[in-house]
């Protein structure tokens, strides 16, 4: 029996480039393709299992002028599945947007034209960097390998060893890309269920439809297609630690469910009325702020309560100072191994930047760089310039107190902060990224309503119409 090739989801509206894709890569990948962030949710829904490798194009519909869908793209899949490879082909290539698309989780960004031979390469070379992070995933989840000496993960470290034997839920809070998925791990591996199953659910990644047979189980012809009876993720899980990954994304519905497990252990296969008991140990992360999700009606109040007996905060990346450069030498040495490279070095100017930097794009982020460097630089020592090409320095900048955009001090600091950082920086560049910024967070909280976005934003309708479409790229 041939083995299963690995899933590869192309994201592009132009039937020329996806059809051509397809002809070539199928022969490696199960080749699947979404036009649009909405067909590409509803085909991620539909898949048995979520996809190894990505290529996507930034300028989608329904704004195909403008990049902003292509990140909502990158940003799902990450959420789908934090393993995911994701390469940007885009014709939209100009430095603020790779920057962007870098930051947000994408390995690489390869401008339209391109060689698709060189492509497939880039794509298999991928798979094999993956396979190695699931195993040293692996590794460090069953030796507790929380890397780092900072305050922060001191702190996180005592917790894990505090809590790790309580039969009480824990909730993992923590922005993407933070390491939620390895603190989890720890949990079980630090407790004596370390002998039983560790079992692991993206809550994302699940269709609703099938949600409640995964973690629950069904009988024998319970709906069309159960030809069998079916065990789900509580039973399979015995007396190990089920793992329940982005949390904010199950269905309300689900949720209720969820609850009277957590309360008594009890639950039922669809299609059974027997009630069987749960002997689980359930740990839940998310990066959504639940307590507002709760205030917005999207997550029950008395499921966050259980949810959250204790509740631990995985620290950004920004805020663990010398771990930055504890994390960059780890991963070049292995990464270095792997690949059959030697390690790159950082000069002394290079070195300060990095300490500087505030990786917005947290361990992820950091891991990507690494990658990059040693492709470009093995064996070499890499300069602050050459290190600054790397960085997304328009982002917004996390370090530091909150900035006060009321207070012309506060704002004249973050400025120069800026400055002392990055060489030959673009005024209209920041300005624009600001602007876009702005736009994008009004529309999103009015739903994509123009009137009401440009009422928040204190401009008119037509104003804001304009900005959107000024200097967008084809």
């Amino acid at each position: 029996m041939a083995a299963l090739r690995p899933v590869l989801m192309v994201i592009d509206d132009d039937p020329l480039i996806t059809d051509t894709l397809h002809f070539v890569l199928s022969k490696h990948f199960e080749v699947c393709v979404a036009e649009s962030y909405t067909q590409l949710k509803s085909l991620l829904q539909q898949l048995d299992a979520p996809p190894a490798l990505a290529l996507v194009d930034l300028g989608l519909p329904p704004n195909p002028h403008t990049p902003e869908e292509g990140f909502k793209v990158i940003s799902a899949l990450l959420t789908h599945s934090p393993t995911i490879k994701i390469h940007v082909l885009s014709g939209q290539s100009d430095d603020a947007n790779v920057k962007r698309a870098l930051t947000l989780g994408a390995v690489d960004f390869i401008a339209k034209p391109c060689d698709v031979e060189k492509l497939k390469d880039m794509l298999l070379n991928a798979l094999r960097v993956q396979d190695v992070e699931l195993n040293e995933m692996k590794v460090e989840q069953e030796h507790g390998g929380l890397l780092g000496e900072s305050l922060p993960i001191q702190a996180l470290r005592m917790q894990i060893k505090q809590f790790a034997d309580s039969p009480f839920p824990v909730l993992i809070e923590g922005e993407s890309g933070s390491g939620k998925e390895l603190v989890a791990g720890s949990f079980h591996y630090a407790s004596q269920r370390m002998l039983h199953p560790y079992l692991s659910i993206n809550c994302a990644a699940v269709s609703p439809l099938l949600a409640e047979s995964i973690l629950f189980g069904h009988a024998k012809g319970a709906f069309t297609g159960a030809v069998a009876a079916h065990s789900g993720y509580f039973e399979d899980a015995a007396d190990g630690t089920l793992f329940l990954d982005e949390i904010g994304e199950l269905p309300l519905e689900l949720q209720a469910k969820l609850l009277r497990v957590l309360e008594n252990g009890e639950y039922q296969r669809i299609g059974e009325t027997q009630t069987r008991k749960s002997r689980a140990r359930i740990v839940a992360a998310t990066n959504r702020d639940l307590r507002a999700e709760v205030r917005a009606g999207k997550f029950r109040s008395d499921l966050y309560h259980r949810l959250s007996v204790f509740t631990v905060q995985v620290p950004p990346l920004r805020e663990l100072a010398e771990d930055k450069h504890l994390l960059r030498k780890h991963f070049t040495e292995f990464y270095a191994q792997q690949i059959g490279k030697a390690p790159f070095d950082l000069d002394a100017k290079a070195q300060v930047a990095w300490l500087d930097y505030a990786f917005p794009g947290n361990v992820r982020e950091l891991r990507n760089v690494v990658i990059r460097l040693i492709a470009k630089y093995a064996g070499k020592t890499v300069n602050e310039h050459e290190l600054m090409a790397e960085f997304d320095l328009n982002a917004p900048d996390f370090s530091g107190d909150q900035i006060d955009f009321n207070d012309e001090a506060s704002l004249m600091v973050h400025a120069q902060r800026h400055l002392q950082r990055q060489a030959n920086v673009s005024l209209d560049a920041v300005l624009k990224t600001w602007e876009r910024a702005y736009i994008e967070a009004a529309l999103k909280m009015t739903h994509g309503n123009l009137s009401q976005a440009a009422k928040l934003l204190n401009v008119n309708r037509t104003t804001l119409y304009s900005r959107m479409n000024t200097g967008d790229n084809s």
